[in-house]
């Protein structure tokens, strides 16, 4: 079973592993990026706006000694990212531009935030409720939750991607909801995306690329109430549920050691 699962599985570009005073480097800026998402659950309330709850962000990673590689970041045929964050509600998947949406009571909001320290990246997203959410939006939160830390479960030397990716679209569609297929997890460390490393969260076991120590990437799953399907809006950035049903999205920078997983991203 190893020897098969070695033959099947890619192995990693070498400038891809992260030495042990890298990964350092990385969870400091990950504990920045961690007291963002602390902040941000502590202060949300009914009437606040995204671009009000932006701002808060932006000021503590700059008290931090931070930066957003966020902002104004423009990959091949997108507009420049506006924003230091992105705050999705309620049907926004991803990449909610802050602004002047007013958040209410039964919202669920995602931060997702990623910090550049001393010239390493750390990316992580929660979703939580302002006030009083409904039964639906709690359990939605608790299984994404449970999700990802089943796929932090699997991040070890010897496993692969596609071990991840399964154990999450198992265990998330087996509570009846829907993985999200076109967004995936990533490399993440020396810049916000490294393409050597892609992280669908579905897949099969025993594909994909070779977890092996030095690796740090961002696991993170996107799960809708109701169907996988996706749309953009208008502004080029946005990404909704194409049935307006809503959606949660957790997320944590790790790396690859030899005694197993780490988070870099964690309280």
């Amino acid at each position: 079973m190893l020897n098969r699962r070695k033959n099947s599985a890619g192995k990693v570009e070498r400038t891809a592993l992260k030495t042990p005073e890298e990964i350092e480097k990385i969870y400091a800026a990950g504990r920045v990026a961690r007291k963002v998402i602390a902040l941000a659950q502590e202060i949300v309330q009914p009437g606040m706006t995204t671009g009000e709850l932006e701002d808060r962000a932006a000021q503590l990673i700059l008290e931090h000694g931070g930066t957003s590689p966020c902002l104004g970041y423009a990959p091949s045929g997108y507009p420049p990212y506006p924003a230091w964050t992105c705050i999705s509600v309620n049907e926004e998947i991803v990449h909610g531009i802050p602004g002047g949406r007013v958040f209410r009571d039964g919202d669920l909001v995602t931060m997702d935030c990623c910090v550049r320290l001393d010239g390493y990246v750390a990316d992580t997203a929660f979703t939580f409720g302002v006030g009083e959410i409904s039964p639906l939006a709690a359990n939605l939160l608790q299984v994404t939750s449970e999700a990802l830390y089943i796929g932090i479960g699997c991040a070890r030397p010897g496993n692969t991607t596609g071990d991840i990716g399964a154990a999450i679209q198992k265990f998330v569609e087996a509570n009846h909801y829907s993985v999200v297929r076109e967004l995936h997890g990533h490399g993440v460390g020396r810049e916000m995306h490294e393409n050597a490393i892609d992280l669908p969260n579905y897949g099969r076991p025993e594909t994909g690329l070779l977890l092996e120590p030095g690796m740090t990437f961002a696991i993170e799953p996107m799960v809708n109430a109701g169907r996988k399907e996706i749309k953009s809006l208008r502004d080029g950035w946005t990404i909704v549920t194409a049935d307006g049903s809503l959606s949660a999205h957790f997320e944590h920078t790790v790396a690859i050691t030899e005694g197993g997983v780490r988070i870099l991203t964690g309280p």
